[in-house]
C-alpha cells in the first residue's frame, strides 16, 4: 500500500503520483509477461530424415529484382534444381523483364530518349551450373518449432506472440565445389559509363576520326545532350564453394498441432570470369562509331543464398550481392528472387508387383 506524505506541496505531490503510476504499470507488465500457456510440452518424433529429400525442384519466379549498376531491371524467371544421389546437384536458371518498357530501365530510356540508332535489347540472363559434394555428413542438432493450435485463427493468431519449442533434429551438412556458365545481354547507357571513366562522346570516333557530338539543337531551337546507348553481351564462367544445411523433421506435440522443419538452405561464394564481353559499335546518323575507349572488367564475384522447402508444392527464395563482369564503374549488383509455386518430386514412380 502506497502512503502519500501530507507535507508535500502540489508539484511534489504530482511527481509522487507519476512515480506511483509508473510502478503500477511496471508491475502490471511483469504480471502479463508470465503467460499461463508457457508450460512444458511433450512430443513424438514422426520422422527425422535429412537425406530423404526430393531429387527435382522446378519453380516459377513471378518476381525478381536486379539492382545492377549497368542496367536496373525486374521481371520473371524459371529455375530448376536436380540432386543426383549424395554426389552432386545441378541447376539451370533463366530470367528477363516482363517487357522492354516495364522494369528494363536502359532499354526503356533508349527507346524514349536515345539519339543513337542501335536497336535496344531486352535484358536476359541464363545460368547453368553444378555443385560437387566433396563432403556430405549428418550431424546432431536442434531446431525450434512454432507451437500452434487450430483455435489460433484470424485476429487471435495475428495478435499473438507464438511460443516455440526446441527439439532435437538431425542436420545434413553439404560442402560443395561450384562450377558453371553465365550468359547475359543488356542495353547500356554509355553516357553514364563514360562519366565514370572520364570520357565524353567525342572519344567515340568513326572511320574518319570524327567523334560523336555532345549536344544538338532540336526542332524548337533548344540545345539538348546527345544520349548514346548500345548493347552489351557477356559470356563467362564461375567457380566457387558452398555450404548447405538440410533438415527434414516432423514432430507431434501433445496439445498442439504437428510441426515440420524441412528447410533446405545454401550459402555460396563465386569468382566470376567473363572472357567474352562484347560492346556493339554505336550507330549515329548513318555512321558507325568505335567503342574501343570504353573499358570493361572481366572479373567479378558474388555472395548469395538459396532457400527452399522439401515439399511437393511450396515456395523458394534467394539473393545475390557482388560485382558482375561488365563495363568498368558499373559492376555492382544486388539481386533477389521469389519462386512460387515450386514443384518437388523424388522421381520415384516404381510400385511393387506380385504374380497371382
Amino acid at each position: 500500500m502506497f502512503l502519500l506524505p501530507l507535507s508535500l506541496d502540489l508539484p511534489q505531490m504530482r511527481l509522487y503520483l507519476v512515480l506511483m503510476l509508473l510502478c503500477v504499470c511496471s508491475l502490471s507488465a511483469l504480471a502479463q509477461g508470465e503467460r499461463r500457456d508457457k508450460g512444458a510440452v511433450t512430443f513424438e518424433e514422426l520422422y527425422d530424415e535429412p537425406y530423404a529429400v526430393n531429387k527435382l525442384f522446378v519453380g516459377f519466379q513471378p518476381l525478381y529484382g536486379d539492382v545492377f549498376a549497368t542496367n536496373v531491371n525486374a521481371g520473371f524467371g524459371i529455375e530448376a534444381a536436380y540432386y543426383y544421389q549424395d554426389k552432386a546437384d545441378f541447376r539451370v536458371h533463366y530470367r528477363r523483364p516482363y517487357s522492354s518498357s516495364f522494369y528494363d530501365l536502359n532499354s526503356d530510356l533508349a527507346d524514349k530518349n536515345g539519339n543513337s540508332s542501335n536497336q535496344p535489347t531486352t535484358f536476359s540472363y541464363l545460368e547453368l551450373g553444378g555443385t560437387y559434394h566433396f563432403k556430405d555428413v549428418e550431424e546432431t542438432s536442434k531446431t525450434r518449432m512454432v507451437l500452434y493450435r487450430n483455435s489460433y485463427k484470424g485476429n487471435k493468431w495475428a495478435g499473438r506472440v507464438p511460443l516455440k519449442a526446441e527439439v532435437p533434429a538431425k542436420v545434413r551438412k553439404i560442402y560443395g565445389a561450384r562450377l558453371g556458365a553465365i550468359a547475359w545481354s543488356s542495353t547500356v547507357d554509355l553516357n553514364r559509363v563514360m562519366e565514370k571513366q572520364d570520357l565524353t562522346n567525342v572519344d567515340l570516333i568513326n572511320s574518319e576520326g570524327i567523334g560523336i557530338p555532345t549536344t544538338f539543337v532540336d526542332n524548337l531551337g533548344r540545345t539538348q545532350d546527345v544520349r548514346v546507348f548500345t548493347n552489351l553481351s557477356s559470356t563467362g564462367l564461375y567457380l566457387g564453394g558452398s555450404i548447405s544445411w538440410f533438415r527434414n523433421v516432423a514432430v507431434a506435440f501433445d496439445s498442439y498441432e504437428e510441426a515440420v522443419d524441412d528447410g533446405l538452405l545454401t550459402l555460396f561464394f563465386d569468382i566470376m570470369y567473363a572472357p567474352s564481353l562484347s560492346l556493339d559499335p554505336v550507330q549515329y546518323q548513318s555512321a558507325e562509331y568505335s567503342v574501343d575507349p570504353i573499358k570493361t572488367s572481366a572479373l567479378g564475384f558474388r555472395l548469395g543464398l538459396d532457400g527452399k522447402f522439401n515439399r511437393t508444392l511450396s515456395w523458394a527464395y534467394g539473393g545475390e550481392l557482388g560485382y558482375r563482369p561488365s563495363v568498368q564503374g558499373r559492376q555492382f549488383f544486388a539481386m533477389f528472387k521469389i519462386s512460387f509455386p515450386v514443384f518437388g518430386t523424388n522421381l520415384d514412380y516404381k510400385v511393387e508387383s506380385f504374380g497371382q
